[in-house]
């Protein structure tokens, strides 16, 4: 899909709906943003400023980034004619089905559907639709325009075509679609993730490590390792010649034994005001624009240095 003459609607232009927008104008697509706020020209402006700094050899420059993308008055007319439709609107049920309602209504008969939301399931969100074949969860990790996943996750109505066209849709974007065989709270990613910040927390407010140290561990760790081998990959490795049935035979036991202990962290004002309190202190001399900026550019050199190793490794 990628190119002109294709072109998509971002419904909902937060954070994650500016993200998209960006990316699929980068990508070459001409992009219709509808959000109620009455500042998303200026928020869109900004995106786009912070797209061209973060990644200067995709999609041009401002001025034609901002070229491809119009704001539209409303969700109607926003759909009208697209090729794809991207929700990004509040994690509010009602407020989710209503829209996919006036979508479905005004969007081309075969228009693909997708939600970014986090927390919805597909089959929920398309309960009221006519044609739920069509609506699937296309779930990014954020920020969008810089991490590859997106989680797609189908329903129970949905229709094969409609999970085939979303994977070659972000495969497009330069993303790196995967599947979920089933529908699940929070989907796969952020429940890992949550699952590690309940450690991280209940760590830190034990006074095991502060939370400047904690990050450290990670990013000097598991962090370099799993971005470039993910956990069950690791432990094969970590196996030796005998793989993943070696590691489990000889250290799985031990770890089976910590999996029945797993302490569960309070979030009270008392620990909030602990991890909050430290990690204020830790960037207090640096703007949430600077950090994520430096953070951006850290993330794509470690997508971009472990893609030419791959590629390398291979031989191709």
């Amino acid at each position: 899909m990628t190119g002109s003459g294709r072109s998509v609607a971002v419904i909902g232009a937060g954070t994650i709906g500016l993200s998209w927008a960006t990316v699929f104008a980068a990508h070459g697509l001409h992009v219709r943003v509808q959000d109620p706020r009455p500042d998303v020209g200026r928020e869109l402006d900004e995106a786009i400023r912070h797209y061209v700094r973060t990644q200067p050899d995709q999609g041009g420059d401002r001025q034609q980034l901002r070229e491809r993308i119009e704001v539209a008055p409303d969700v109607e007319a926003a759909v009208a004619g697209v090729d794809v439709v991207q929700e990004n609107a509040p994690e509010r049920l009602p407020l989710k089905q209503e829209l996919f309602a006036r979508i479905e209504d005004a969007a081309p008969e075969r228009a693909l559907i997708l939600s970014s939301t986090s927390a919805l399931m597909p089959s929920d969100l398309a309960r009221e639709m006519r044609t739920p074949g069509r609506l699937l969860v296309g779930h990014p990790f954020n920020p969008p325009e810089v991490l590859p996943l997106v989680e797609v996750v189908p329903g129970e109505r949905t229709e094969p075509w409609a999970v085939e066209a979303a994977v070659d849709f972000y495969r497009d974007m330069g993303k790196k679609p995967v599947v979920l065989h089933k529908e699940i709270n929070g989907f796969v990613a952020n429940r890992l993730q949550s699952t590690l910040f309940r450690e991280c927390v209940w760590l830190v407010s034990q006074g095991v490590v502060s939370a400047a140290e904690l990050d450290q561990i990670v990013t000097e760790s598991i962090g370099i390792r799993w971005a470039t081998a993910g956990p069950f990959e690791s432990f094969h490795l970590g196996g030796g010649p005998g793989g993943m049935r070696h590691f489990l035979e000889h250290l799985g036991p031990g770890m089976a034994r910590r999996w029945k202990i797993v302490e569960q962290p309070e979030l009270d004002e008392a620990t909030v005001e602990l991890i909050s309190g430290q990690v204020e202190d830790r960037f207090a001399d640096r703007s949430y624009d600077q950090l994520t900026e430096v953070r951006d550019r850290a993330q794509l050199a470690v997508i971009a240095g472990r893609d030419a190793a791959q590629h390398e490794g291979t031989g191709r």
